[in-house]
Parts: C-alpha cells; sequence; structure tokens
C-alpha cells in the first residue's frame, strides 16, 4: 500500500515536471545546432558541419549498434564461448580502409572552405578592427571614416549594482553599441583585426568566423552579408575585468543606405573634428564641460559617479595623482599602468584628453585649479 501510494507521488510530480518543462519549451527557443549565418563562408561552414555531424551519427549507430548486439546475443547466460583466434588480416585491412576512406571524404570539402575563408583578395571594402579595453575602434580605411563603438549608455548604467535599473528593461541588455559598424549588403568586406593593448577577439556568430586581436599583429578576414539587417556579436577572448561589455552590432544595409550612412559620417566626422580643434584656446568651462562627457563615457566604470571608485580601483576624489602635478596625471591617462586596470587613453582625442584630465582636478572634491589645453596634448605627448 505504501509503496503503491510513493509510486503514485511519483508519478505526479514527474507528470508535473514534464507540463512544466514542457510549457517552458514552448515559449523558449530550443535551437542547440550552430546557426547558418547570413555570409557565404558561415552558410559553407553550416553544411560542412551537417555533413560530419551526420556520418558521425552514423558511424555511432553502427558502432554501439554492433557493439549492443555482440553482447546482447554472445552473452555468457546463452552459454556463448570466446573464440581462440589471434588475427584476422582482412578484417585489419577493412577498418583501417573505412576510417581513412571517411577522413579523405571530409577532408576534401573541409580543405576547400578553409582556402576559400582565407581568401581576402579583390575585396570592395577594407574595415580595420582594433581592440581596446574595452572598446572598438573601426576604421574605413577607403571611405576615411574612423570611430569607437562601445556598450550603449541604458546597459552601461544598469549592469552596475545598485544602478536602480532592471535588466529586463532595456532591450539587448549588454548586446548593444552606441556606434554600430555598418557595411553594405552584397559587396566583399575585408576585415583587418589588431588590439592596441591586450588580446581581444572579434565575434560575430553570423559572419561565420572569429578572429583574434593581437596587439602587434593583423589578422585578415571577409565577409559578403547577403542579407540587410543587425547582426550582434561580442569579444570572445577574456580581455580583463569588463570583458563581459564590449559587444558588437553589425547594420548591413543596402547601397543607397549604406552610401548615405557613409556621408552623414563624414559631415559628423568633419564637424567634431572642428569643434575639438586642439590649436585654439579652450576655456575652463568648455573643458569642464566636455571632461564630463568623456569621463562618463570611459571612466565612471572603475572610477564610478563620485570618483571613489569601486573595490580595488583607486580614487580619483583626493588623488595624489588628481591634484599633484599635472604631467603625472597626464602620463597615466595616456599610457596607463602595468598590472593594474587602468587602461591607456592615448586613443582619445587631443581635446578630450585635455578635457577629461581638467575635469578630475577640478571634481570631486579636487581644487587643484589648474586646466590642460589640448594644444599641449597635441605638441608633447603624441
Amino acid at each position: 500500500m505504501i509503496r503503491r501510494i510513493r509510486h503514485r507521488h511519483f508519478v505526479a510530480a514527474l507528470t508535473t515536471l514534464t507540463g512544466l518543462l514542457w510549457s517552458f519549451g514552448a515559449s523558449a527557443d530550443w535551437t542547440l545546432n550552430m546557426r547558418k549565418g547570413v555570409t557565404s563562408i558561415s552558410q559553407e561552414v553550416y553544411s560542412l558541419h551537417m555533413i560530419i555531424l551526420w556520418v558521425c551519427v552514423v558511424i555511432g549507430i553502427a558502432v554501439f549498434g554492433v557493439m549492443f548486439w555482440s553482447i546482447l546475443h554472445h552473452r555468457k547466460s546463452k552459454g556463448a564461448q570466446a573464440a581462440h583466434f589471434h588475427e584476422n588480416t582482412v578484417v585489419e585491412i577493412v577498418w583501417t580502409l573505412i576510417p581513412f576512406s571517411i577522413l579523405i571524404f571530409l577532408a576534401v570539402p573541409a580543405t576547400k572552405a578553409l582556402i576559400n575563408i582565407e581568401s581576402t583578395g579583390n575585396s570592395d571594402l577594407t574595415i580595420k578592427v582594433t581592440g581596446y579595453q574595452w572598446k572598438w575602434r573601426y576604421e574605413y580605411l577607403d571611405e576615411g571614416l574612423s570611430f569607437f563603438s562601445t556598450l550603449e549608455a541604458k546597459s552601461n548604467q544598469a549592469r552596475h549594482l545598485r544602478s536602480g535599473v532592471d535588466v529586463a528593461t532595456v532591450d539587448n541588455y549588454l548586446l548593444d553599441v552606441d556606434n554600430p559598424v555598418v557595411v553594405p549588403v552584397g559587396r566583399k568586406i575585408r576585415f583587418l583585426t589588431t588590439a592596441n593593448d591586450v588580446i581581444h577577439a572579434w565575434w560575430v556568430p553570423d559572419l561565420g568566423w572569429k578572429r583574434d586581436a593581437i596587439p602587434g599583429f593583423i589578422n585578415e578576414s571577409w565577409a559578403r552579408v547577403e542579407k540587410a539587417g543587425v547582426y550582434r556579436g561580442q569579444c570572445a577572448e577574456l580581455c580583463g575585468k569588463d570583458h563581459g561589455f564590449m559587444p558588437i552590432v553589425v547594420v548591413a544595409k543596402e547601397e543607397a543606405d549604406y552610401r548615405k550612412w557613409v556621408e552623414e559620417q563624414k559631415a559628423a566626422q568633419a564637424a567634431a573634428l572642428q569643434a575639438d580643434n586642439p590649436d585654439r584656446e579652450w576655456t575652463k568651462e568648455e573643458l569642464m564641460a566636455k571632461g564630463e562627457s568623456v569621463y562618463n563615457a570611459n571612466c565612471v566604470a572603475c572610477h564610478q559617479t563620485d570618483g571613489k571608485g569601486m573595490a580595488g580601483v583607486k580614487p580619483i576624489a583626493g588623488s595624489p595623482v588628481a591634484t599633484g602635478d599635472v604631467a603625472d596625471h597626464i602620463d597615466v591617462v595616456m599610457y596607463g599602468r602595468a598590472g593594474t586596470a587602468m587602461a591607456a587613453f592615448s586613443q582619445l582625442s587631443d581635446a578630450a584628453v585635455a578635457a577629461v584630465i581638467t575635469y578630475q582636478r577640478n571634481s570631486f572634491g579636487n581644487v587643484a585649479g589648474d586646466l590642460v589645453q589640448p594644444s599641449t596634448i597635441k605638441t608633447e605627448y603624441r
């Protein structure tokens, strides 16, 4: 009786669990396979993957089928006796030729795919991708465009503890950026991948490949996106404490829309260069206003809004660097500190460097009272 009650409870629990899993599965994406992607490379890799997968499935069924059949039909309880022989030349030749033939069958398309992946010639557009802690820089070598791409502001705010922002309210949390890389549909694009500080890895699954970004080296890749849309990725190499906060967003546009975007970017870049002219004399108010913007975009993640810094990070408030010799302060911002989380920010414009140093020296209770002109950065530190 007790056993039947326990059995009934077990069946009820199992039924409930199955129902929960089924209801969850109805609303979740249970795709476990790799994606086909939107480039010829990704689709070629997917096809090769599926061929190899099914070959392995067939081999697995055959091997385990024979093994289980042998165990079942030649067990001791049926009176089976082990055969006594040393070798069988025919069997050994067969089980050598079959795997060899399978490897050759798979090696041919795999080699073709690898050659195709490395064939970066005759490209229509070249984009240089440089990894920084913790952002990406994109340089359109044929268009004369260059910009940085960092984690989108809402995601950046929500990721901090006690920020008061619910991550469920942030679209594409940790997978959105302020400046996506935009590419034209149907054109062969060559990507040159490198890094400024540590090893990063540029990875957008829909493109079908991943490339390491290594300081001092340039790796080549290519893609021809065949469908307009937004494709997201991330840095795939552990590059420091904010490794998880440097996403990648690729926006593929039709040719006309791409050309329009290029012209808009050129106009915006020209305006920004004019506004950030390092040769003019900047007022302290201008430097403070720009410095606050630069600080919020690049420094607040570690040093916090009050300048006191997160655990393990030296504060700016009352810091001997921010209140001492300005040359030391510039050196820290420009070149970072080896062995610490303080990365180099020499990639910022002369005006941005001068402004953020001025802001730090005159905020968070610091009263240095001095300022740094962009012309100083340009002439003495570049």
